[in-house]
């Protein structure tokens, strides 16, 4: 690995990372910014599910990441900088000194995912989960728990958005997802194949914790406010989380941690 010196913002080389400050390169031949060494390492490793482009580092950080610049592929350019100009490129204060270019993996079909599922899968489903940090906390838990895979329906933000993939620290590049489904089609595709879908709802009347999960469950999730609609509901097994003081709900990815983690348990005992 033989970085290469950026001396200048303007240097045509790096031009994919200027001005990356909320901006989403998604789209753009299907690349996206990646950001911070947690998220670079993910990228570098073989459990990554996304292709490494370039990486645009401060030379500083150099020597602390060596070994992890060179698990890269050898066609994959690291280019270095000072901070000051790495700020100028970015268009603010990259403490973290580090960004990557990755390419998002192919598309997979939902029902194409659900086939490659095991018998005793736990899946995460998001319906109109439009907050990046929420998106990016869904990713992380689905991760931690051992989710098998994320679906998301068309209503839902880009996961593959910089401040998503920093929130889940790289579990978006690694975690199998699909999205582009309506949430009732999801639901029928899960069902068609064993999973009982849980819905997620401070209105059900059975708690959670009161709940044993199926051999294949799913669990879903919808947007902070309004939640889930009625009819997605009705086509499902409503669970609750019970709140104290008359207070209503947790944030959407808190939920996707307390649900992850009693479905996980209660299937090992």
């Amino acid at each position: 690995m033989t970085p290469i010196p950026v001396l200048h913002p303007d240097d045509p080389r790096i031009a994919a990372f200027r001005d990356v400050k909320e901006r989403d390169l998604t789209g753009r031949q299907g690349l996206f910014v990646a950001e911070g060494e947690v998220v670079l390492r993910v990228l570098a490793s073989e459990a990554s599910r996304c292709a490494p482009v370039s990486v645009l580092i401060a030379e500083k950080r150099l020597a602390g990441l060596r070994q992890v610049l060179e698990r890269l592929p050898d066609d994959v350019p690291v280019h270095a900088a000072p901070q000051d100009v790495l700020n100028a490129v970015a268009g603010f204060d990259l403490h973290r000194g580090i960004l990557a270019l990755g390419r998002k993996p192919e598309p997979v079909a939902p029902d194409v995912l659900l086939d490659s599922l095991s018998e005793r899968a736990v899946a995460v489903v998001a319906s109109g989960v439009g907050n990046h940090d929420n998106m990016g906390g869904l990713f992380r838990n689905a991760a931690a728990f051992g989710a098998a895979a994320v679906f998301l329906d068309r209503t839902c933000c880009d996961p593959f958005y910089r401040k998503a993939i920093r929130v889940s620290v790289g579990a978006v590049l690694r975690t199998p997802m699909a999205a582009g489904l309506d949430a009732e089609a999801m639901i029928d595709l899960l069902q068609g194949r064993g999973f009982e879908v849980l819905a997620l709802t401070p209105s059900a009347d059975q708690a959670l914790a009161d709940m044993k999960p199926a051999r294949r469950t799913a669990i879903l999730l919808g947007s902070e406010g309004p939640g889930l609609p009625r009819e997605i509901i009705a086509r499902c097994r409503p669970v609750g989380i019970p709140m104290a003081g008359g207070f209503d709900s947790l944030n959407v990815a808190a939920t996707s941690a307390v649900a992850l983690h009693h479905v996980t348990t209660r299937r090992q005992e």
